[in-house]
């Protein structure tokens, strides 16, 4: 069940990186609710997950999801350039998600 949680918690990581980045600087209301609600949220499912599993696998697994999903979000909406690197990369990182599950 740790595993379940630390993923949505990554996920939400990426829901509340992007919300940041739209309510410029927190001005705009609506971005800036899905902000504060993702953050709390993905830091209570970060806080449960670490209560089973270690802290640096947990961080680096919630880290990893959430940059992941950010720039795949920024990318395919056009907010950042698409490249075969960047996604090799990103793969590599998810790759390393991957890794860390199989090996705890």
């Amino acid at each position: 069940m740790s595993w379940i949680i630390l993923v949505l918690s990554g996920v939400l990581e990426a829901v509340w990186a992007t919300a940041l980045g739209k309510s410029e600087g927190l001005t705009r209301f609506g971005p800036a609710a899905v902000f504060f609600a993702a953050l709390a949220a993905s830091m209570a499912g970060l806080a449960y997950a670490m209560r089973e599993l270690p802290v640096g696998t947990s961080y680096a697994v919630w880290v990893g999801i959430g940059a992941v999903l950010t720039v795949v979000y920024a990318m395919v909406t056009g907010q950042e350039p698409l490249s075969v690197l960047k996604v090799l990369f990103l793969a590599m990182i998810v790759g390393g998600v991957i890794g860390l599950k199989l090996v705890h």
